[in-house]
């Protein structure tokens, strides 16, 4: 569940899904950092995002730098791909950055290799603080009584509509309407506006995990996946029939309009997707957009969590104390809020949340969606991500894009699925 600027999410996971040779890394003592004769050190920080997030997070390691005089941060970031392609070659190497940007997909990947520092000696020594979270997202980095990751940011999935389309159409979604209400939604849209309802549901992963824990299962388990042949079959044949109706946009109009989203190009109505991409659409499209609710099966289980970027420390650096300072920097300083918003979600702590209001009408959205999911109780814990997660992930990106392009049968695209993800996870 990345925050960052849009990223196709079809070829998200592609070269991150690659895997990393066996690293048979030691404990920390021989790795990452520098020091010098005057006592300071210097550790090295990473992250994926655009060059506006860059200047946003340079601003804040000067404050970082301010602060802890001792401290240098020398720092590098690259596009998404990009980066895990340069973080898995360094991990091969025995090279990690210090710490560095991270996600949920990739905790029990790299813990398997070694490469994750456990940060509960940190808070032990008083070095990095886990109070003041909101909604239980410190839960949100463990694994195995590990704490491997601390988040920056929550975000959940949501529909992105444009309101003018919706209100034309006469629709109105509230919280608690169901998969019918959608799929009607959808027809009057198609009906009576000369567009798609919704942009396709093939390739949206993360909603498919909500479908699922709608119905008592999960998209992933701690060991494997957790539904069968037979779900994934009936979902992409759903799919597949909404596009032949023309309830959802054609694949191959989407390919053609990219990087620009359908409903923003004014080819859907509304799409799935992580509530902090709203800003996204505003910038790109000539309509005003908002959040709605994801559709229930039974009119009150959504199958909600929040997701997060996380930071992350190497076990091997030498200054696991400087890297833990760091973080703690990052998640609850007041400022570092105001010079972030929400680039990288909705700040998780309070003290960060409460120092950042956000005036625009976009993030006064995404901030007032994720409040009702927490006040109405809607939120669940995070399915747990098996080691293998993200080329699983990266599997079903492409089997849905190239079953939606017409390159594969729904029965071909789900058998390859499950014969790539049972070999990367294990099961």
């Amino acid at each position: 569940m990345p925050t960052t600027g849009r990223v196709d999410r079809r070829g998200l996971l592609r070269i991150a899904g690659g895997s990393v040779a066996a690293l048979g890394l030691t404990a920390a003592g021989c790795g990452t950092g520098s020091g010098s004769g005057d006592g300071s050190v210097t550790i090295r920080y990473a992250w994926w995002g655009s060059d506006d997030r860059a200047k946003r997070i340079n601003r804040t390691i000067a404050l970082f730098e301010k602060k802890y005089p001792k401290i240098k941060v020398k720092t590098d970031f690259q596009p998404y791909l990009d980066f895990w392609k340069k973080f898995n070659t360094q991990a091969s190497g025995g090279n990690p950055p210090d710490v560095f940007q991270n996600a949920i997909g990739f905790l029990r990947k790299y813990d398997d290799r070694n490469v994750l520092l456990d940060l509960n000696q940190q808070v032990k020594a008083g070095n990095l603080g886990m109070e003041n979270f909101r909604a239980g997202l410190e839960k949100f980095g463990e694994v195995d009584g590990k704490l491997l990751g601390v988040p920056v940011g929550s975000n959940s999935m949501a529909l992105v509509i444009d309101k003018k389309v919706f209100e034309r159409a006469g629709i109105s979604p509230k919280p608690g309407w169901t998969w019918d209400d959608f799929d009607a939604a959808m027809r009057t849209i198609r009906d009576t506006e000369g567009r798609a309802g919704d942009s396709g549901l093939y390739g949206v992963m993360y909603l498919y995990d909500l479908y699922l824990r709608q119905h008592g299962k999960a998209f992933f388990t701690k060991d494997g996946l957790g539904f069968t042949e037979g779900d994934l079959e009936r979902w992409w044949t759903k799919a597949h029939a909404g596009v032949t109706s023309g309830v959802y946009t054609d694949p191959k109009r989407i390919a053609q309009i990219k990087p620009k989203s359908a409903v923003a190009a004014e080819i859907a109505g509304c799409e799935f997707t992580w509530d902090n991409y709203t800003v996204r659409y505003s910038a790109e499209g000539k309509s005003s957009y908002g959040l709605a609710p994801i559709p229930t099966t039974d009119g009150r289980k959504t199958g909600q969590y929040l997701g997060s970027l996380m930071l992350s420390g190497s076990r091997r650096t030498e200054h696991p104390k400087e890297v833990a300072q760091f973080i703690d920097f990052m998640v609850h300083d007041p400022e570092v809020a105001r010079i972030m918003g929400y680039d990288r979600g909705v700040p998780t702590t309070t003290e960060q949340y409460e120092a950042f209001q956000p005036a625009d009408e976009v993030n006064k959205g995404i901030a007032a969606y994720e409040k009702q999911l927490v006040d109405t109780g809607v939120l669940e814990p995070i399915t747990p991500h098996p080691a293998g997660a993200d080329v699983a992930e990266a599997a079903f990106l492409r089997l849905a894009e190239e079953m939606a392009l017409g390159k594969r049968s729904v029965d071909d695209a789900v058998k390859q699925f499950f014969t790539e993800s049972k070999t990367a996870l294990g099961s």
